[in-house]
């Protein structure tokens, strides 16, 4: 959708919204102290957030209260990509910021989680504070110091909370996986950065079924020679082995955290790439640079502060675990919710937000996609009126998504903010997405966060306005990786993101900005659909197809043929009852003809028992892609990352038939 097709908001926040919005207050304060322009609203902050970069993240460390152990030099001491130097000079703990709200609050709730019961069970701030005292102070007893890896093998649970905390509190480097992750997949992962103490369940349940990982962390234990200790997290009630700790043992201790005062470079966590191809990226990011770049986001661009609940589905395999712990840097009520995101009915993520009283709704756009297809109601049938926004991302929230669920609250009564989000676990952020005081309009990003210069550009590096090009960030942000491991002369990390633009990152989206400054997702830059040269992002594509109620999930792939053809196979997951017919395949390409473009009806349409994803729930579209162009299995993509790799011999099969 064009933003000439698409001039009028869905929705627009009241002056009362604008008023009490953090950002607001922000910019007053900013304006006062640091010279922000005092008028202009949000695009006029924003120009001087990236225009004045130093001066915008000196105010919001000040205006956020970040305690400085010891002073910083300067902001940026050198502001090249990659290699930008932050607050040099400057210790502090991300963990103690996380953990203030129990000076002031001591028996409200920090963590609300639920499970597949959906009965919330409370952890206070108070006693959160004490359980990562406790584990701090036994993971030192352990003999885990500064800059040792601490990993952890578990779902969305207060448990992993605490022992993210406690590992930075000792100043040490947290890394997680989910515990649906096979052995191979973790391993893959944890033997890159070789943990000393691995916190690990013994199983965990979804879909209303228990999943044993016992033999699993067995394996996992024989493959960590690095591993000093083992703690047992009892999720399904099993002993600890004999040579392990078990979780209660472990945080019975009274002991006042001590909060080691670090660099602010100092490594907070290490993050991983989908590891589509060949082993995952180890993602390193600092303790400051998360602070500043997530008190940023939450308090800013989210609104989020005490009073607030906030929810987002996902798993500790996925940056947006991260993200949604670090919720507690503004006082706010974390919503854990361990299970499957559909059970035991596909509104089940709306219960939760029921039962826990959230503020803040975060999940995937498939979601809200699955849930407009099942005909649930969520304002209807849940009371929702807490919920004041709701947000999404892992891909572009269609425009129809926009529309229903701006008609199913505002049906009820309910004023909705609607928030598509995109970013990346390169930077544990977003690039775009939420903005309290802006309107909302179908199909876009509602603008560029504070202090990222984004920018689309074309091949030449020229910056675009109302044409897609590529996603570039042009200035430095503190969370942008200090390093990947195991990268010794920085030139995985060069390759990743400043090949093609050297000192720009290049993040490969495809985006459109507006002449109103809101962004549109395209896709990705290295699997869009270029046919007789007009390119258009996959996402684009699947927002009309998956419109049609007999298609489950679609991936459409543009394939370079060595002699200089192209193939653009459709490849549809079909609902349940449904039949590719001639019929079926008449309608899918009339809708796309008709909705989206006569040069991007697919080459074939053909029907697959499930689209491949990686882990986080990203479709396989690149190694897909490499498959289908003839790249062996072992060298188009890791298996192990991949949520059903027997999916993918279909992919080969259909390159070898087709005389590849």
């Amino acid at each position: 959708m064009t933003p000439a097709a698409n001039a009028a908001p869905l929705w627009q926040p009241d002056e009362r919204r604008i008023a009490a919005a953090r950002v607001t207050h922000f910019q007053t304060w900013a304006a006062e102290h640091h010279g922000a322009p005092a008028h202009g609203g949000y695009p006029a902050l924003h120009r001087w957030s990236v225009e004045r970069l130093e001066d915008f993240w000196r105010a919001l460390a000040e205006w956020s209260d970040v305690r400085f152990t010891t002073p910083y030099e300067s902001v940026l001491a050198d502001p090249a990509m990659p290699g930008a130097r932050w607050f040099p000079g400057a210790t502090l703990n991300y963990a103690e910021h996380a953990l203030r709200a129990a000076a002031d609050r001591p028996g409200e709730p920090a963590l609300l989680h639920v499970d597949e019961s959906h009965a919330p069970a409370e952890t206070s701030w108070s006693e959160l504070r004490r359980q990562v005292g406790a584990l701090a102070s036994q993971l030192r007893a352990l003999g885990v110091r500064p800059g040792d890896r601490v990993s952890g093998y578990l779902p969305n649970i207060p448990q992993a909370v605490t022992a993210l905390l406690a590992t930075a509190a000792v100043g040490a480097v947290w890394t997680s996986c989910a515990p649906d992750f096979g052995a191979r997949s973790v391993l893959d992962r944890f033997q890159q950065v070789e943990p000393v103490v691995l916190f690990a369940v013994d199983g965990y349940r979804y879909g209303g079924k228990e999943h044993d990982r016992t033999e699993t962390v067995a394996e996992l234990r024989r493959g960590l020679p690095t591993l000093r200790a083992l703690i047992h997290v009892p999720v399904l009630g099993a002993p600890a082995p004999e040579d392990a700790l078990d979780w209660s043992e472990a945080t019975s201790g009274t002991a006042e955290p001590v909060f080691e005062q670090v660099a602010f470079d100092h490594p907070l966590w290490v993050l991983y790439s989908s590891g589509t191809t060949g082993l995952p990226k180890a993602i390193v990011q600092s303790q400051g640079g998360i602070l500043l770049e997530h008190l940023k986001q939450l308090a800013l661009q989210c609104d989020l502060g005490p009073g607030d609940r906030f929810f987002w589905y996902t798993s500790t395999g996925w940056m947006m675990w991260n993200f949604l712990v670090s919720g507690l840097l503004t006082g706010t009520t974390v919503v854990l919710y361990d299970g499957s995101p559909g059970h035991p009915g596909t509104d089940a993520q709306w219960r939760i937000a029921e039962r826990t009283g959230a503020t803040f709704f975060g999940t995937s756009a498939a979601y809200v996609m699955a849930c407009r297809k099942a005909g649930v109601h969520p304002a209807r049938d849940h009371d929702l009126s807490r919920v004041r926004c709701v947000a999404t991302t892992g891909s572009p929230l269609p425009p129809d998504g926009f529309r229903w669920l701006h008609d199913e609250f505002a049906d009820n009564g309910g004023d909705l903010w609607i928030a598509s989000v995109s970013g990346g676990t390169d930077v544990c952020s977003c690039f775009a997405g939420a903005v309290p005081t802006l309107p909302v309009h179908i199909g876009e990003l509602q603008a560029a966060c504070l202090g990222t210069d984004l920018q689309s550009w074309d091949p030449h590096g020229k910056p675009l306005v109302g044409e897609v090009g590529e996603l570039v960030v042009t200035r430095p942000m503190p969370s942008m990786p200090i390093r990947f491991w195991n990268d010794p002369d920085g030139s995985r990390y060069r390759d990743s993101y400043f090949e093609m633009f050297p000192g720009v990152w290049r993040h490969g989206d495809w985006i459109t900005i507006t002449d109103r400054g809101s962004v549109v997702i395209h896709g990705r830059s290295d699997s869009t659909l270029n046919r007789q040269g007009v390119r258009m992002g996959s996402a684009d594509l699947y927002e009309v197809v998956e419109r049609l109620p007999e298609i489950k999930e679609s991936l459409v792939i543009g394939v370079e043929e060595p002699e200089g053809g192209y193939w653009m196979p459709l490849f549809v997951h079909l609902a349940d009852g449904a039949t590719l017919d001639t019929a079926l395949r008449d309608r899918i390409v009339r809708t796309i003809r008709e909705q989206l473009s006569p040069r991007h009806v697919p080459d074939d349409i053909i029907e697959i028992p499930a689209v491949p994803h990686t882990l986080t729930g990203k479709r396989l579209e690149v190694p897909v892609k490499r498959l289908l162009q003839g790249t062996p299995l072992a060298k188009a993509v890791n298996p192990g990352s991949v949520d059903d790799a027997g999916l993918l011999t279909f992919y080969t099969d259909l390159a070898r038939t087709r005389g590849r």
